[in-house]
């Protein structure tokens, strides 16, 4: 660690002492002006000045004032170009001689004309949303259209060919797995997914990228892959920004906006953003038993506040030495209630009711140095990444007419730190070699504490105070990979690596009695893995292109998957880690076929995985009271499973005023694993002894599919109709139901240069989405949960700024923790 930060350091202070020439030269000069809107004689504000040397290269720049007047210092002895741009009008060019007896230069009145060119050209989001397959990824372009679908990446996500959206738990799925990892532009982030997908305004998303089988160069978490979300990019030189508001409703009213900034001059780019999500939600739903023909009903109540902050500034020392760094800050504030009603025959119902404060704030700060040599393909970067997030949580539970238990509290304090060191280097040998190599350390350290005022059962039957628990959790990977690719004949391509990495973890649960006694319960996991990937491309024409991969990844257990102390609580049900919880690890195999068409594109592909020790939800009987017929949420490794499938996703214009995207997948899964019941009719009767297991194979087949239509009546005014239908889904122990949903929305532009958008979206319009399901282990039952899906949402966008400028590329980083918490499944 102390070696990887020197390097940083000696490469940092190089890079300053390495500045060229143009920076010897005295900096003597000024240039002063007024700039007009040519048509209406008006001064035009916020254009850009922009100073570059005669080999094309940025020197320095300015924007104009409110009057149209603008002032630029600084600016080198000897010849300089300077160019008048702004946004929608055709720029202008001049060229200047300073010297000691010409110091300052006025270039007068200048006059811009409006460009010729169509407005589609020159807006900064499309029209309409794209897909593209590339040779490691799938690329969605999110145009207007798509945008119109919701106010947040969550809700444009169902929107994406193979992606789910869970309305119940905010969880993300790909190819109907949740073990996927999510990145927002390829950055590692502590706030937890579903709050953070909450916070991106659609209109802020530029594009989403599924890469369903990454390369070895990529972090290997992640059965089904990656999505990485990528944010519009600071483009802009002076100061510009964008504006969005939203209102969404159904029962309550949700709000959100954001605003971006930025300004650029000379060598420093600044830019920031706030945005917020503040919103009550409404859920409700049942379960019913048919062992005891009980019923349990359920009502949540929330209230969150999410605020997050980004503050950052690019600094380019030259033309080739880059450092950027940035720091996101998000402060979360969450209110629960809860009511469940436990209904038996001819009782007096029982009820809980359950009130929750939860309180966190993280803050992620990252160092990034960029060089880039004589060739500008080779590259280095030098990465530095720190997480920290911490959680205060509250919850009370009061019980009317229950025997056992009585109320109690319980309160759980969260501190999660995570550090990153990265280095990538990417050597193009020639123009149709290249090899990639970097090394990387991840240190990932939580610390949970946890006590209640509660009871509970001990080994021999009686009730004692719920023991105080300290569970920490620490986890290091240490890795490094190499990737060869070449390019032969221009049709043929090929790319081939290997990742190695070495994962120590060591995690202690340590158990206080209201007796003073204690246990402690320790669990390591140390293993060295390796994992390949392999890619072949052959592009046959313009037109057709067919791409194979091949690679291993792994799925390590997520935080809430390992915690022992309880998550929730409801009578009859409740959610708890397991600690002996093994990684699982999948080999994949993929095809895809891409054909452009005249009028759009069509991919489609088949894929192969086999997981191994797969990771899933497992239910077992609670065994602190057999009587009283309740169960124990958890999750546990089951036997290996296999997986295939096919997709189809195509983009397609009809009409000038008609386009679409729509895509299909079905997926066949095999899996097995272990179930628990009980062998007693007599469940008042029924001892452990009574308990038994099963071994239950599933054979499932699965189909999704999805259609986003766009109608546009004129240049401004556009409608929108999503449809999306989700097949039913066998697991070892639960039967999800079918669930299916209508959207449409409608968007204005308007104002100077369309720089402003309304839209209005209704959701769920026909009120069909619900999860529905049903079991037989280890009671028999069935349930269904609602929320509120049937809104409308209102929404405004207004950009500001112009000019463009060649922006900082940083690195694609993915994050390594899966959620894994929330829901049923």
């Amino acid at each position: 660690m102390k070696k990887l930060l020197t390097i940083v350091l000696l490469l940092v202070a190089f890079s300053i002492q390495a500045q060229d020439s143009t920076e010897a030269l005295p900096k003597i000069g000024t240039i002063t002006g007024n700039v007009l809107d040519a048509t209406l004689n008006q001064p035009l504000p916020y254009v850009n000045i922009i100073v570059k040397d005669t080999n094309n290269k940025l020197i320095t720049g300015g924007i104009t004032n409110d009057n149209g007047q603008f002032e630029v210092n600084q600016i080198p002895a000897g010849s300089s170009i300077v160019s008048i741009e702004y946004l929608g009008f055709l720029p202008q060019t001049k060229t200047i001689v300073i010297s000691k007896s010409n110091r300052t230069i006025d270039l007068g009145t200048i006059n811009l004309e409006e460009a010729s060119t169509s407005l589609d050209e020159v807006t900064i989001v499309a029209e309409t949303s794209t897909i593209q397959q590339k040779v490691d990824r799938k690329v969605i372009t999110v145009g207007k259209d798509l945008q119109t679908a919701g106010p947040t990446a969550s809700d444009i996500m169902n929107n994406i060919p193979s992606v789910n959206v869970d309305q119940q738990t905010g969880n993300i799925s790909l190819r109907g797995n949740e073990n996927v990892r999510v990145m927002v532009d390829g950055k590692l982030s502590n706030v937890p997914i579903a709050q953070l997908l909450k916070q991106i305004p659609s209109t802020s998303i530029k594009s989403i990228e599924l890469i369903t089988n990454p390369s070895a160069k990529y972090n290997p978490e992640g059965m089904s892959g990656i999505i990485n979300i990528k944010l519009h990019k600071n483009t802009q030189l002076g100061f510009n920004g964008n504006l969005n508001l939203g209102l969404t409703k159904e029962v309550y009213a949700k709000f959100n906006s954001s605003i971006d900034l930025n300004y650029r001059n000379g060598k420093f780019n600044f830019y920031g953003n706030y945005g917020n999500n503040i919103g009550k939600y409404d859920n409700f739903g049942f379960i019913n038993q048919f062992n005891d023909n009980s019923s349990q009903d359920f009502q949540f109540f929330n209230n969150n506040k999410s605020h997050l902050y980004k503050i950052g500034v690019d600094y380019y020392l030259d033309e080739k030495n880059t450092l950027s760094f940035f720091t996101n800050q998000n402060i979360y504030d969450g209110k629960g209630q809860g009511k469940t009603f436990l209904f038996y025959p001819n009782q007096n119902v029982q009820s809980q009711i359950f009130d929750n404060i939860s309180d966190n704030t993280s803050g992620q700060y990252n160092l990034v140095y960029k060089h880039e040599f004589d060739n500008e393909d080779e590259t280095l970067d030098i990465e530095f990444d720190y997480n920290d997030f911490s959680q205060n949580e509250i919850a009370n539970f009061n019980y009317i007419n229950f025997t056992f238990p009585e109320d109690y509290q319980d309160n759980v304090d969260t501190k999660r730190e995570q550090t990153t060191i990265n280095i990538d280097y990417v050597k193009p040998i020639n123009e149709k070699t290249k090899l990639e190599f970097g090394a990387e350390a991840r240190l990932f350290n939580t610390d949970l504490g946890y006590n209640s005022t509660g009871q509970t059962f001990s080994s021999n039957g009686n009730i004692i105070p719920t023991p105080s628990t300290a569970f920490d959790y620490k986890r290091d990977i240490y890795s490094a990979y190499i990737t060869f690719g070449k390019t032969i004949n221009d049709k043929w391509s090929y790319q081939v690596g290997a990742r190695a990495e070495q994962v120590d973890v060591e995690a202690t649960a340590f158990n206080s009695f209201a007796d003073g006694t204690s246990e402690v319960i320790p669990f390591t996991n140390n293993y060295f893995q390796v994992y390949p990937s392999a890619f072949i491309t052959y592009t046959a024409s313009e037109k057709n292109s067919y791409q194979v991969s091949l690679s291993r990844r792994v799925d390590r257990p997520g935080l809430q998957q390992v915690n022992p102390i309880r998550e929730w609580s409801t009578p009859r049900v409740s959610s708890f880690g397991n600690t002996q919880l093994q990684p699982q690890f999948t080999n994949s195999a993929e095809a895809n076929y891409t054909r452009q068409l005249n009028k759009g594109s069509i991919t489609a592909g088949v894929f192969y995985r086999v997981i191994e020790d797969n990771i899933s939800r497992f239910v077992y009987i609670d065994r602190t009271d057999i009587s009283a017929g309740n169960s124990i949420l958890s999750y546990d490794n089951f036997d290996n499973t296999s997986a295939f499938g096919l997709e189809l996703s195509s983009n397609y214009r009809p009409t000038k005023w008609w386009n679409f995207n729509t895509s299909f997948d079905l997926y066949s899964q095999s899996q097995t694993g272990i179930t628990e019941f009980i062998d007693n009719p007599d469940l008042n009767s029924a001892t452990v002894n009574d308990i038994k297991t099963q071994t239950t194979e599933v054979e499932n087949l699965v189909w999704n599919f999805r259609m986003f239509n766009n109608f546009k009546a004129t240049k401004q005014l556009s409608f929108s109709v999503f449809a999306m239908y989700r097949g039913e889904e066998q697991g070892v122990q639960f039967l999800r139901k079918p669930m299916y949903f209508v959207n449409t929305g409608i968007r204005y532009s308007f104002l100077e240069e369309n720089k402003a958008t309304i839209s209005f979206n209704y959701n769920d319009i026909f009120n069909t989405m619900r999860f529905e399901f049903e079991s037989d282990t280890p009671y028999p039952s069935v349930g269904q949960f609602n929320w509120e899906s049937n809104t409308w949402n209102i929404a405004l966008s207004y950009r500001f700024g112009g000019g463009k400028y060649r922006a900082l590329q940083r690195k694609q980083r993915d994050d390594n923790e899966s959620s894994g918490s929330g829901g049923f499944i």
